[in-house]
This record gives C-alpha cells, sequence and structure tokens, in this order.
C-alpha cells in the first residue's frame, strides 16, 4: 500500500536531519516503500536550511502553524497524491521507527486508524514526565465517559490513518493539539480504532514547546473539546 510519513517540524534543526536519515536508513529493510514528506512550521531556526542541504522533500510553511496545522498540510499532500496510508511521525526523534510496519499491518488488517500506545503494555521504558502522566490518564478517562472507548494513549503523535480518515482529515483537523480531539471524532463517526504498543525515545536536542503552564491550557482547552465533540455526537 502507498504509504506517507507525515513529519512536522518547528525549530528542529539538532533532530530533522537524524529523524529523515532513520527513515532513508529503514526504507532499504523494510518489506514496504514508505515516502515521506517534512513540513517545516515556519522554522525561525536552520530547519529549513537543512532539509534542503539534503534535498528532503519538504514543504515550507510561510508561517508558524501550529502542530495542527503543520499535520493537516501533511494529510492534505496525501490526499491530494492519492496515498493509502498516512502515519504521523515526529520530527524531533522520539518516534521509533522500527514500529512503522506494525502500525500499517493493522491498516492492512482492516482498521481505519492505529494508534502507537506508550500505555497498553511495559514496552516503552519513556512514558514523559510524572504530571504529563497524570494529564494523559485524565484525558483517557475522559474519552471513555464521553465514548465508551478507552484510548490508553489519547496523545500519542505516532499515529497511522487509512484512506477514508486521511480524506476527513486533510479537509478537518483541529488546529491546537489536536490528537485527543481528532481520536474522540473518530470515535463518534465509527471509524474502527485500535491501539498498538510500541517505544518511544526521549527528546536528545532541543526543547519541547510544551511547557508547564502550557500543559494547564492543554488540559483545560482538550477537555473541553472532547465534551464539545461527545456532545456533537449525542445530537446527531
Amino acid at each position: 500500500m502507498k504509504t506517507l510519513l507525515i513529519i512536522p517540524a518547528y525549530n528542529e534543526e539538532l533532530n530533522i536531519e537524524k529523524t529523515v536519515n532513520k527513515i532513508i536508513k529503514y526504507n532499504k529493510k523494510s518489506k514496504n516503500q514508505i515516502d515521506y514528506v517534512v513540513i517545516n512550521d515556519g522554522s525561525t531556526d536552520e530547519t529549513l536550511n537543512v532539509c534542503r542541504k539534503n534535498n528532503y522533500n519538504v514543504i515550507p510553511l510561510i508561517k508558524n502553524l501550529g502542530i495542527g496545522g503543520a499535520v493537516q498540510t501533511g494529510y492534505k499532500y496525501a490526499y491530494e497524491n492519492d496515498y493509502d496510508i498516512a502515519i504521523q511521525f515526529d520530527g524531533d526523534g522520539q518516534h521509533d521507527e522500527n514500529y512503522i510496519d506494525i502500525l500499517i499491518n493493522e491498516i492492512e488488517k482492516g482498521y481505519d486508524f492505529v494508534i502507537g500506545s506508550r500505555f497498553v503494555s511495559e514496552l516503552s521504558k519513556f512514558k514523559s514526565t510524572g504530571t504529563r502522566r497524570f494529564g494523559i490518564k485524565i484525558l483517557s478517562l475522559l474519552i471513555k465517559i464521553c465514548t465508551g472507548k478507552k484510548i490508553y494513549d489519547p496523545t500519542s503523535g505516532f499515529r497511522a490513518a487509512n484512506k477514508k480518515v486521511i480524506k476527513i482529515f486533510a479537509k478537518n483537523y483541529p488546529t491546537e493539539y489536536p490528537e485527543p480531539e481528532s481520536t474522540t471524532d473518530l470515535i463518534r463517526k465509527k471509524f474502527k480504532i485500535t491501539e498498538v504498543p510500541v517505544e518511544m525515545h526521549k527528546r536528545e536536542q532541543g526543547t519541547s514547546s510544551i511547557k508547564p503552564l502550557k500543559s494547564i491550557y492543554y488540559m483545560f482547552s482538550v477537555s473541553i473539546a472532547i465534551i464539545i465533540t461527545s456532545i456533537n455526537r449525542e445530537g446527531k
């Protein structure tokens, strides 16, 4: 199946080369041929120049749209180029390329959407800070209450979508911290979703854009979005 990796990158000059090169290396041993596109989200550092120097397939956004806008750009690219599968893959090096084929296999089995999860088993040693893990559990519980489906890792950005979901995300995708909201929406629309255990790694270079105060705002805004999405589900 024709597969695309969507790699959003904002100020990842220290990570993007290693991230893309490990995908290129992985392609040589994978049973699947995987294309990629880097979405340079208006970076103010040398991310775009690193991509151009290495002749990477890159789409440069003229300003920073945030993770939602960057990822949706990738889904638009996937839709317009008729990809069967699109996989989100962070530009900071935290996602492990060795699990790409596992996500693809689940799509081939008939799932519409597959989440690479740190919490469905003890496989991943890196699970973020205690505060973030607590927040993830709250969001997981909220999604369960609102939809009836348990999602163990609702903030995971390592996710695979089939062609039907690609089309939906290309047209409409949440703009800010979109993973829990978009997953809730897919549950609302009765798509077939599963989680598979994956290994994730600690960021080697640079810093996360999610700071403590931003994490509080994140929890509040995402919780409201999940509830609103759930209300819309009940009303249709």
